[in-house]
């Protein structure tokens, strides 16, 4: 199965990423037809020295159901394969992708996984900097409509300790204001530079704010 249009934006993501100071790890795209879906995963190496973060995995989900809804909607479009299909009819969704994005911590750099210290200050050290990121998450994200998770992994049998620790947001972008391709273009161009700037805010204030209840 094919998805042009949605080709189309990862032919213009991987333009606009390789332009900019980003060192990419993983660029790749997914299909599975059993679920009529597709998608982009992009992996980011961020390491510096003293670092708290050291990757930022993006992924863009798309699928068969929203790339008709989209070749549908567009003008110049008609000539689209999955519009050749005859079983297309009734099919009404919102065009829209779904981004995820995963800032990974590092661990040793953010000093949480230190075993010459009791697992209750490790622990409590670490509730502190995620409450003071929630907080400055909630002013940057400024009542917009997007989800916010945190994902931690603990091991050790006696003094536990965090091994695996990340910060997940999730985004949605809608197509269905769009009329033409270029315009589709054009809006995904500016959501990228958004997410970019988001991107490195959220890896600064985490920065921030680990360091202020280290």
């Amino acid at each position: 199965m094919t998805y042009p249009i949605f080709n189309s934006f990862v032919n213009q993501i991987e333009n606009e990423v390789s332009n900019k100071n980003i060192n990419i790890k993983t660029f790749k795209t997914w299909h599975e037809d059993r679920i009529n879906a597709t998608g982009l995963e992009i992996l980011t190496d961020v390491k510096r020295a003293n670092n708290t973060i050291k990757e930022i995995a993006i992924n863009f989900d798309w699928d068969r159901f929203r790339e008709i809804t989209l070749a549908t909607q567009l003008k110049g479009l008609n000539e689209h394969p999955m519009l050749q299909d005859e079983n297309i009819a009734g099919i009404e969704v919102e065009p829209k992708i779904d981004v995820e994005v995963s800032w990974i911590f590092n661990e040793q750099h953010a000093q949480i996984a230190l075993h010459d210290e009791p697992e209750n200050k490790r622990l409590k050290r670490v509730r502190n900097w995620m409450q003071a990121i929630n907080k400055q998450l909630n002013e940057l994200y400024n009542k917009k409509d997007i989800i916010t998770r945190w994902h931690i992994e603990l091991e050790g049998n006696g003094n536990k300790y965090i091994s695996t620790l990340s910060l997940i947001s999730y985004f949605q972008y809608s197509f269905a204001h769009l009329n033409s391709l270029n315009e589709a273009h054009h809006y995904i161009s500016k959501q990228l530079k958004e997410l970019l700037l988001i991107l490195k805010q959220v890896h600064n204030l985490s920065d921030s704010a680990i360091k202020s209840a280290a």
